[in-house]
């Protein structure tokens, strides 16, 4: 019976090895699963990131037209008035004066418009489109498979 037993051993670890050949195929299999739904995950985090920067910008955009036009609608009246008493020594028609005092006016408030929308414009075009962690680390994988290959 030691004798048997003694026999069965080397076929034992034998096929505990062809056993885990499979497995451990089955088990690469898991991990490069697992592996590639977290470099998704990532991207899909860090593009939600991008996103909200994005959307915060353009509402910067859009609230500084609104406030550009505000200002230019409201203000813009009370300066060209203004504005327009300063002409009122040159002898010129009121239309005229008033017409002066309006654009002069109009001109300043789309100049602090433009500036605001500038500013935010420059903002959003530092901003990359693809994620650069998620990039790199897709680049990293994409080199490790051709060493693998």
């Amino acid at each position: 019976m030691a004798l048997m037993h003694e026999e069965n051993r080397p076929m034992a670890a034998a096929e505990r090895a062809a056993e885990t050949l499979p497995s451990l195929f089955a088990r690469l299999t898991d991990q490069l699963t697992q592996l590639l739904d977290a470099k998704l995950s990532l991207l899909r985090a860090e593009l939600k990131e991008e996103a909200s920067t994005y959307l915060r910008s353009l509402g910067m955009i859009i609230a500084g037209g609104v406030i550009a036009l505000i200002g230019f609608a409201l203000l813009n009246v009370a300066i060209a008035f203004l504005i327009s008493m300063l002409f009122e020594s040159a002898h010129l028609s009121q239309a005229v004066r008033y017409a002066l005092g309006f654009i002069l006016t109009a001109a300043l408030y789309l100049i602090a418009g433009a500036v605001v929308i500038v500013k935010a414009k420059n903002r959003m075009a530092k901003q990359r489109l693809l994620p650069p962690r998620t990039t790199a680390e897709l680049e990293r994988d994409k080199e490790w498979l051709r060493k693998q290959t």
